[in-house]
C-alpha cells in the first residue's frame, strides 16, 4: 500500500496473521484518515485543539555499517494536525524491517524515520533517538496532579462514554486545577484488546466535579476507539459540558508490542512533556 493513501481500520494489518519482514519497507506503514473518527464528534474544518501524539519505540535494532547490531529508544511526534494518524501494528512491522538493515551512523536512521514517518502522517513528524550511553536518564516520572481514583463511589455503568455525566462542582470562581486518573480502559477498534492508559486533565474554569469525571473516564472501559480518538472525545465533551477558559487533555497508554502511543490535546499554548509512568 502506498502509505500515503489513508485507509480504514478494517482493511489494515491489525488483527490480521502477518510475517514480518527482515529488511527495511517503508510501505509497512498504514495510515488512517483521522476526519471521520473526528466527524462523529462534529469536528469539522478548524480544529478547536492543537496537538501531538507521542509515541515511544523500546524495541528499535538496526545494523552498523560493518554489520554490528545497534539498539536505541526512540521518541515520535505526530502533529494532531496531521490528516492521518499511523496504525500501531503497521508502524511496528516498519520498525522492525530494520533489524537486518545495515544504516550506520545513528543520525542517519533518524532522518530515514522521519522521512517515511511523515511521508505516511502527511506532516512533519520528528524523531530522537537516544542511545546506550544515555539509557540511565530515562527515568520513570508519573503525571502530577490530584488523583481521582479513591473517591468513595459505587459504578456499575460502563460504556458507551457518556457526556451527561460531566458537570462543574459550583459557579464559584475560576480556578486552575489538574486531575489524574489511572482507570482509563478502552478496546481496539479492529482486535477487542484492552487498552490501559493513565489520564492527565488540567484546565482554568469553575470546577470539575470529581464524581463526574471519575464515572466518566470509567465509561470508556467497554468503548472501541484508537488512543488519539479516545483523547479527542474527551477533550470535546469536557469543553461541552463544563466550558473552561483553557483545556489541557493527556492520556499516557501502556505499551503492546514494543510501542506506547500519549495523546495530547490543549486549546492553549503550549508544549507536551514525555514522562514515562510506571506502567509504561
Amino acid at each position: 500500500m502506498n502509505p500515503s493513501s489513508p485507509g480504514t481500520p478494517q482493511s489494515s494489518p491489525l488483527g490480521q496473521s502477518v510475517a514480518y519482514a527482515s529488511r527495511y519497507d517503508a510501505g509497512l506503514l498504514f495510515p488512517i484518515a483521522r476526519a471521520p473518527a473526528r466527524a462523529e464528534l462534529g469536528i469539522e474544518g478548524a480544529l478547536p485543539f492543537r496537538g501531538v501524539d507521542i509515541w515511544n519505540a523500546y524495541e528499535l535494532s538496526w545494523l552498523d555499517a560493518r554489520g554490528k547490531p545497534r539498539v536505541a529508544v526512540a521518541e515520535f511526534r505526530i502533529p494532531a494536525d496531521s490528516p492521518s494518524l499511523i496504525e500501531s501494528k503497521s508502524f511496528k512491522l516498519y520498525l522492525n524491517s530494520f533489524n537486518q538493515e545495515r544504516i550506520g551512523e545513528a543520525a542517519a536512521l533518524r532522518e530515514l524515520l522521519e522521512r517515511d514517518l511523515s511521508a505516511a502522517a502527511q506532516a512533519p513528524v520528528s524523531a530522537q533517538l537516544t542511545l546506550p550511553s544515555r539509557f540511565a536518564q530515562l527515568a520513570i516520572e508519573e503525571l502530577e496532579g490530584q488523583s481521582i481514583d479513591e473517591l468513595d463511589v459505587a459504578i456499575d455503568d460502563y460504556g458507551p462514554p457518556d457526556a451527561s455525566l460531566l458537570r462543574v462542582a459550583d459557579d464559584g470562581a475560576p480556578v486552575e486545577e489538574t486531575l489524574v486518573s489511572d482507570l482509563l480502559k478502552s478496546n481496539c477498534p479492529v482486535t477487542g484488546q484492552p487498552d490501559w492508559a493513565s489520564l492527565h486533565v488540567r484546565d482554568r474554569g469553575q470546577r470539575i466535579d470529581r464524581e463526574g469525571l471519575l464515572r466518566y473516564v470509567v465509561s470508556f472501559r467497554e468503548h472501541s476507539g484508537f488512543h488519539e480518538q479516545c483523547v479527542e472525545r474527551i477533550h470535546v465533551d469536557l469543553m461541552r459540558r463544563c466550558a473552561p477558559e483553557w483545556l489541557e487533555v493527556y492520556a499516557r497508554y501502556t505499551r503492546r508490542g514494543g510501542l506506547d502511543i500519549n495523546p495530547w490535546r490543549s486549546n492553549r499554548s503550549g508544549a507536551a512533556t514525555n514522562p514515562r509512568g510506571a506502567r509504561q
